[in-house]
């Protein structure tokens, strides 16, 4: 399913998008079908499967645990893509990874393989849209959504430079730092919502974890709220997991829809 057709089927419940990420193989490989199918049995939107790389600079404590778990576990991105091959999910499912992995494998070979086993979109938070032509050439080619970042701090020429190239959605880091839960939505949040004019999708990630919150990012005018460290937090605990994500994702999809009314 393409993201694009998603956003458009919730835009016609005036419902926002909740968007749930995960670190694939984290702590097995065999685990991620199961928590998958938990998100989406929650309300999950789409799902944003991480890809482990070493070195995730974007990353907060938690997720980086995460990611050392599943490559501990021995994930690898061919078995990455086995994973995505056998989710039976009807919802778009976005890959989430680091350049290098990508340019290892190989660009074109990437994003067919994207194509191949069911993934709609791409996010390289370490690729700038200024440096991103020759991976956006091929994902243009095979119709798969490359998709950026946009921070606080970003200028409006890089902004606009994203906006022209970035497809899917925008993904609106919601304060400074990396990713992990916080307590509070910061005020900067609404301030880059309302500056950042696009008529693609924004969803907003980076300490989101309850459904209070999550309704407060829809009511700035955000059309989806990202959620990460929140599920990794549950999976990092062993307990009740699946029960745990599909319940949480139910709050916070909730909480999504009551900022619709």
């Amino acid at each position: 399913m393409k993201i694009s057709d998603k956003f458009n089927e919730l835009k016609k419940k005036r419902e926002g998008a909740l968007i749930a990420y995960i670190c694939a193989g984290d702590p097995t490989p065999e685990g991620t079908k199961e928590y998958v199918t938990a998100l989406v049995r929650g309300g999950a939107d789409i799902i944003e499967l991480g890809l482990p790389f070493s070195d995730p600079t974007a990353d907060g404590p938690t997720i980086q645990a995460g990611i050392e778990r599943a490559l501990n576990g021995g994930m690898t991105p061919d078995i990455y893509f086995k994973i995505v091959g056998s989710l039976k999910v009807h919802i778009p499912l976005v890959v989430m990874t680091y350049y290098n992995l990508i340019f290892k494998r190989g660009l074109e070979k990437f994003v067919k393989d994207c194509v191949s086993f069911g993934i709609s979109g791409i996010i390289v938070p370490d690729l700038s849209a200024e440096e991103s032509g020759e991976l956006a050439g091929f994902c243009k080619q095979y119709n798969v959504d490359l998709i950026f970042l946009v921070a606080p701090t970003t200028t409006e020429s890089r902004m606009k430079r994203i906006l022209a190239e970035g497809t899917g959605f925008v993904y609106l880091v919601a304060r400074m730092g990396v990713t992990g839960a916080r307590k509070d939505i910061a005020a900067s949040t609404r301030e880059l919502v309302e500056r950042v004019k696009t008529t693609t999708p924004k969803a907003v990630g980076f300490g989101i974890s309850n459904g209070k919150q999550a309704s407060e990012i829809i009511r700035t005018g955000a059309d989806g709220v990202i959620v990460g460290s929140a599920f990794v937090d549950i999976i990092a605990s062993g307990k009740d997991v699946p029960e745990r994500l599909e319940a949480l994702a139910r709050e916070l999809k909730e909480g999504i829809r009551a900022a619709g009314k």
